[in-house]
């Protein structure tokens, strides 16, 4: 299904049976079928919604780069739109990030974050970023700077369009952790113990950061939640 929010046209997927809301938040680079597996486990007692965000999936992209608060407006007007109150929300690495901005100000019943990185660490930057971010200081040299981007930047950011290249920078450079501290609601926070994308240091500090969170670690990597996906479902089962 299809609807316009913010001027963007907006692809979802809402079915289940249940008076109580789910709401699936997919990582960066990823649709609705990467949450689909933990919505089909709880489609017999809740009414399930997946959505793609703008620039991802069958979503159009945003007109111009977004950061974290404009795609949380997004699923504020989502909300409304559908209709839906008080979600159980879960959400994936980026759609983690969002979720977290989200339900900050917005009630809710329950928050669920797989692998969602919040806070920002300082770590050494790879030598290849540092020799990029001295030659863009340089007289003349920004369009060398822009076009080694493409060559020595992360996956996500070579995959990406221009507009959504400079939302992934906004996106990776914001540190949630003020909003984190505003979530009063139960918090389950599922990582990897591999988890490279969003190491489980910064689960951690999550965890102690909110007002009521829990932290399973669980053997897997960044996708530790579809890695382990039946254990998970007996644990959400359990939460929610």
């Amino acid at each position: 299904m299809k609807t316009n929010i913010r001027g963007v046209s907006v692809n979802y997927t809402q079915y289940g049976e249940g008076k109580k809301d789910i709401l699936l938040l997919h990582g960066w680079g990823q649709n609705i079928e990467m949450m689909k597996f933990i919505g089909d486990a709880f489609s017999d007692r809740f009414r399930v919604t997946i959505l793609d965000f703008p620039g991802f999936g069958e979503s159009e992209e945003p007109p111009v780069p977004w950061k974290i608060q404009d795609y949380s407006l997004l699923i504020e007007e989502l909300v409304k739109k559908l209709h839906i109150k008080k979600p159980i929300i879960m959400g994936h690495s980026f759609g983690g990030r969002v979720a977290i901005h989200y339900s900050s100000h917005h009630p809710i019943e329950k928050l669920i974050l797989f692998g969602s990185p919040c806070v920002r660490l300082q770590k050494k930057l790879p030598l290849s970023t540092r020799i990029l971010k001295k030659l863009k200081t340089l007289p003349g040299m920004d369009q060398i700077g822009e076009k080694m981007k493409k060559y020595i930047g992360s996956r996500d950011y070579k995959a990406a369009s221009p507009i959504m290249r400079q939302t992934l920078v906004y996106v990776v450079n914001e540190d949630l952790s003020e909003y984190a501290k505003q979530i009063e609601e139960p918090t389950l926070l599922i990582w990897g113990d591999h988890d490279d994308e969003a190491p489980l240091e910064e689960a951690k500090i999550l965890e102690n950061l909110m007002y009521d969170a829990a932290l399973i670690v669980l053997p897997g990597t960044h996708y530790a939640y579809i890695e382990n996906l039946s254990q998970v479902v007996a644990i959400l089962n359990n939460f929610i």
